[in-house]
C-alpha cells in the first residue's frame, strides 16, 4: 500500500511554492512566480485566492499528480491570533481570521484557505496549517517593554526554527522538549529565539520590531532618535515603517538587500561593506549570549540556519562571541516545504495531535 501524500503550499509576496510528499519523501517541488503585472488587478491578498488555487490545481495536472491521493494539505499558517506551537486543523474560526486578515494581510494568509478548499474537493483529505510567524509561547516577564503602552510581540520564523530545532534534536536522540536550545534564522528578517523544553519562552520580532538588524530591516533602533525624527517633519508614517521594514539594515547601508552580493563585498575588501557585515554578526551574537542568560546559562546548543548562514565569515565572527557557552551548529539554508509537510505527515501518522483553533 502506498505511503500518504501529503500537499504543502506556501504562499509568499510574488510566488506560490508547492510541494507533494509520498511519506517523508519529496516526489514534486514547483516555486510558482506571481509577475506584478499578475497580481496587479487584486485590491487584497484575499482577492488573489482563486487566482492561485487555480494555478496550483493545474501544475499538479501537468506534472500528472494525483490529487485523489492526497490525504493532507498544509497550508503556510498566516497572520492569525497568538497561538502555541503545533499543527491546527482548518476550522470555520481559522477560516474567518484568515478571510477577513483582522490581524494583518499576508499572502500567507492564502495557505490555510487555499488548502481547505482544495480538501474540501477531494474524498479523504484534511487541511492544516502549521507554526505560523505568530507562534507565541513567550513568558510573561519578556512581554514587558519598559512602557505599558508597548508589549514586545512574537512574530518570528517559528516554522523553520520549530524545524531546525527538532532536526538537532533527532540528530542526538534526544526529544525536542527535553532541550534548551538558542535558534537563529538568518534570512532577509532576522529571529533568535530561545527553546526552552519545546517552547519559545523569548524571541525578537522579527517582522518590524527589536533584535539585530538583517538584510532589510532595522531591528531595535534608539528610542530618542526616532523619535526625533518622526516629529522632525521630514518623513511621512509610512516613510517611517518602510525605513524600519524594506528599507533598513544592508539597504541602508549598502544599498541592496542581497547578502551574498555583500559577502563578495566584504572579500573584495569594501572597507564600508566589511564594517557593516561585521556589525550584523556583532548584533547577532549579542543577541544569543543575552537569550543564553534568559535560559540561565544551561543552553544544549546554539543553531544557526538561514540563508546567510552560507556565510562562513558572519558565522565565525559569531562562534568566537558564543562558542563558550555551547556548541554551535549550523544547518545552511532552509526547507520550509519539508517543515510543512511533515507536520502533516506527523498528523497522519498518528505522531501528534492536531489543536484546535479558537
Amino acid at each position: 500500500m502506498e505511503e500518504q501524500r501529503i500537499l504543502a503550499i506556501n504562499p509568499g509576496s510574488t510566488s506560490t511554492k508547492i510541494a507533494v510528499y509520498q511519506g517523508s519523501k519529496s516526489i514534486f517541488l514547483k516555486n510558482i512566480k506571481h509577475s506584478s503585472e499578475e497580481l496587479k488587478p487584486f485590491k487584497s491578498v484575499v482577492e488573489q485566492f482563486s487566482f492561485r488555487k487555480d494555478i496550483i490545481l493545474k501544475e499538479l495536472k501537468e506534472a500528472e499528480i494525483r490529487i485523489d491521493l492526497i490525504t493532507a494539505i498544509v497550508g503556510r499558517g498566516g497572520l492569525v491570533k497568538p497561538i502555541e506551537s503545533g499543527v491546527y486543523e482548518v476550522n470555520e474560526a481559522l477560516i474567518n481570521d484568515l478571510h477577513e486578515s483582522k490581524l494583518g494581510e499576508h499572502a500567507s494568509n492564502l495557505g490555510g484557505l487555499i488548502a481547505n478548499d482544495i480538501a474540501k474537493s477531494l474524498d479523504n483529505a484534511r487541511a492544516f496549517i502549521a507554526d505560523p510567524v505568530v507562534v507565541d509561547e513567550m513568558e510573561d516577564v519578556a512581554r514587558y517593554s519598559g512602557h505599558p503602552k508597548f508589549l514586545r510581540h512574537s512574530i518570528f520564523h517559528a516554522l523553520n526554527q520549530k524545524a531546525i530545532a527538532r532536526k538537532y534534536a533527532k540528530s542526538v536522540d534526544k526529544p525536542y522538549e527535553e532541550l534548551n536550545l538558542i535558534v537563529a534564522h538568518l534570512g532577509g528578517g532576522v529571529s533568535v529565539g530561545a527553546h526552552k523544553k519545546g517552547r519559545v519562552i523569548d524571541v525578537n520580532n522579527a517582522l518590524d520590531g527589536d533584535g539585530p538588524f538583517s538584510p532589510e530591516r532595522t531591528g531595535t533602533l534608539p528610542c530618542g532618535q526616532v523619535a526625533t525624527l518622526c516629529f522632525s517633519g521630514e518623513y511621512t508614517h509610512d516613510q517611517v515603517k518602510k525605513m524600519i521594514k524594506g528599507e533598513g539594515g544592508f539597504v541602508s547601508y549598502l544599498g541592496t538587500n542581497d547578502a551574498y552580493e555583500v559577502e563578495m563585498r566584504v572579500k573584495d575588501g569594501d572597507e564600508e561593506a566589511i564594517k557593516v557585515h561585521n556589525a550584523i554578526a556583532y548584533q547577532l551574537g549579542k543577541e544569543v549570549g543575552s537569550l543564553s542568560a534568559v535560559l540561565k546559562g544551561e543552553v544544549d546548543a546554539i543553531l544557526f540556519t538561514g540563508g546567510m548562514a552560507y556565510d562562513k565569515i558572519i558565522i565565525d565572527y559569531i562562534k568566537e562571541m558564543v562558542s563558550f557557552i555551547a556548541p554551535v551548529i549550523v544547518y545552511p539554508g532552509e526547507d520550509e516545504m519539508e517543515a510543512l509537510a511533515m507536520n502533516g505527515y506527523m498528523v497522519m501518522k498518528g505522531e501528534v495531535d492536531p489543536k484546535v483553533y479558537v
